[in-house]
């Protein structure tokens, strides 16, 4: 279903829409989850003012542990904490968790199939002068291919809060990917969202373009654009990279006979390669990949470095036409 009429009403008129970080939606989200749940608890490593959570500090003091440097800790605490039935939340920058800690994930936190909830903030390469070292773009790859383990890229802030309170109530462990940047807010509380459900937020005959995460805007502006050259575009927020809305994606690339993935995150590995993956099994198309095109990132002001990286809307644009020529 076209859920256009639940986004809001400026969407295309960035000047006008709120800019909020993703990582405000997992604040507000968490203390949500803890507020319905007794069970929910918190741990962080060394950065819970900039992961946001410092407002679940605030609210339950005695439910928030501080663990320090120490990722790998971080996740075998929480592993143990989720075994005698907490609902742990682990919060730190992407690159240090679930990258610097992947070995204690799989091995304490997948393998157990305990309901461990791995937020990884300050993601991509949007992060801007911080640089390479912390910009994550590997981190889908790290644990998509995890067996039991559920992925979440929320699109905004509003997305980002409902995704978390979303993942507090699923069994298992789940990672949600989040970003430090303020980004457009262009849902709304209306707007549909469940986990390993795709939604299609524009209807297009054409071409599909399935985005996730903030990047999902980009790829509206783009779809109206290319509306005005007599392209439509049905435009697929695929923020559940795991498990992914196969109905929904099989069926877009059968009507429509071209697909272009769009993606903060290595081509290598992420949501592009899991809906190459499905589409080679069920309905083979022409498939063009926006995303980083396997180099680390750098230093730069966020926008400066979405449109370097090959990332913004004209580079959605150029990939939709150049796989138009391929149907």
């Amino acid at each position: 279903m076209n859920q256009t009429m639940h986004l809001k009403r400026n969407l295309l008129d960035k000047d006008k829409l709120e800019m909020v970080p993703t990582r405000n939606g997992y604040g507000e989200g968490v203390v949500a989850a803890g507020e319905k749940d007794e069970r929910v608890v918190v741990l962080c490593a060394d950065l819970t003012d900039s992961t946001r959570s410092h407002l679940f500090a605030e609210k339950f003091p005695d439910r928030f542990i501080e663990m320090g440097v120490a990722e790998q800790n971080m996740a075998t605490v929480a592993a143990g904490m989720a075994n005698y039935g907490k609902i742990p939340f682990i919060t730190s920058y992407a690159t240090f968790s679930p990258g610097r800690n992947n070995e204690q994930i799989r091995t304490t936190i997948s393998i157990n199939n305990v309901p461990v909830k791995i937020m990884g903030s300050h993601a991509g390469i949007s992060v801007g002068p911080d640089g390479a070292t912390h910009q994550a773009l590997e981190d889908i790859a790290l644990m998509r291919v995890q067996p039991r383990m559920t992925v979440v890229y929320p699109c905004d802030v509003v997305e980002a809060k409902k995704a978390t309170v979303a993942v507090a109530k699923i069994p298992g462990p789940a990672y949600v990917r989040l970003a430090r940047e303020k980004t457009p807010v262009f849902t709304s509380e209306k707007t549909p969202f469940k986990i390993g459900r795709a939604e299609i937020y524009r209807d297009g005959k054409d071409v599909t373009i399935i985005g996730c995460g903030p990047l999902l805007y980009n790829a509206l502006v783009a779809a109206a654009e290319l509306s005005k050259d007599g392209v439509e575009a049905r435009v697929i927020n695929n923020h559940t990279i795991k498990p992914m809305d196969e109905k929904t994606i099989v069926r877009a690339a059968k009507e429509t006979g071209a697909v272009v993935t769009v993606e903060e995150h290595q081509k290598a590995g992420g949501m592009g390669s899991a809906v190459a993956e499905l589409l080679s099994q069920h309905t083979p198309v022409p498939q063009e990949f926006v995303g980083v095109a396997d180099r680390f990132g750098e230093s730069g002001p966020p926008d400066v470095l979405i449109e370097e990286f090959g990332l913004g809307v004209k580079a959605i644009k150029e990939a939709v036409k150049r796989v138009l020529k391929r149907k």
